[in-house]
């Protein structure tokens, strides 16, 4: 009889990781979710935490750090089916200064290019460079990382937001460079880049006023969205685009 699977989710404190740690607790296949964060365990989760449904780690995003939470997952090794990598930076305010989406080549500013590549392409691809032991054996394991529409090159007609585009079309490079060297090494594991369209969440509310009720998502209706596609997603070791409703979106 296999070991019961579990899954990961790393960045794990934001409003859509979250909904997608309570969808996969409802899954009758997953024993434990593991969940990698900077901030405390949330009240909500005490009670799963002391279940043993969720273990929770907190830990910061530099690599000496991100090895030592792999460490910890040695005993899941082999049994991981889902990892979703919620890692994600739009705008900010705080000690560091106020980082706000570009309107024109006046506003691009290094420091926040720096920033926003680091948050959304560089610590998810070194999560990729450092799971990959653990990741690989007989259990059908499936990544999702938290990508945007508006990092698909082909799909760029507005241009403005040019740290964010730009980190979540590298995200997208780097994720499909990893899925060749993966389809080599370890077979049994599926990339997904997702778009969950607007989502209420912090990261898009400065910008929600502007969308349709019908296009703005809960957290929950996501959850559910890339839950479903991860569970029928097929191991062709292929990178994956997808939108919320499973359709591919332009490189």
């Amino acid at each position: 009889m296999s070991a019961p699977a579990v899954a990961l989710v790393l960045g794990a404190s934001g409003g859509l990781a979250r909904a997608i740690i309570a969808e996969l607790m409802a899954d009758a296949g997953i024993e434990t979710v593991v969940a990698v964060s900077r901030n405390p365990l949330p009240e909500q989760l005490t009670e799963a935490q002391a279940n043993r449904r969720v273990q929770w780690i907190t830990s910061d995003y530099n690599e000496t750090d991100m090895a030592a939470v792999v460490e910890q997952l040695q005993p899941y090794s082999g049994r991981i089916s889902r990892v979703c990598i919620c890692h994600g930076i739009l705008h900010s305010s705080g000690q560091e200064g106020t980082l706000w989406p570009e309107k024109r080549l006046e506003d691009i500013n290094a420091d926040a290019l720096h920033q926003v590549f680091q948050a959304n392409a560089v610590v998810p691809v070194l999560w990729l460079k450092l799971l990959h032991r653990v990741l690989k054996g007989p259990q059908r394991c499936v990544v999702a990382a938290l990508s945007a529409r508006v990092g698909s090159i082909g799909d760029n007609h507005l241009g403005g937001w040019y740290a964010y585009r730009s980190s979540k079309a590298a995200l997208n490079m780097l994720m499909r460079t990893v899925a060749i060297e993966y389809s080599r090494r370890i077979k049994n594991v599926k990339l997904i880049s997702f778009h969950p369209g607007t989502t209420d969440t912090a990261l898009s509310k400065p910008f929600q006023a502007a969308v349709p009720s019908d296009k703005l998502f809960t957290p929950q209706f996501v959850a559910e969205r890339l839950c479903q596609i991860m569970d029928h997603a097929e191991l062709d070791g292929e990178l994956s685009y997808l939108d919320w409703d499973n359709k591919s979106i332009p490189w």
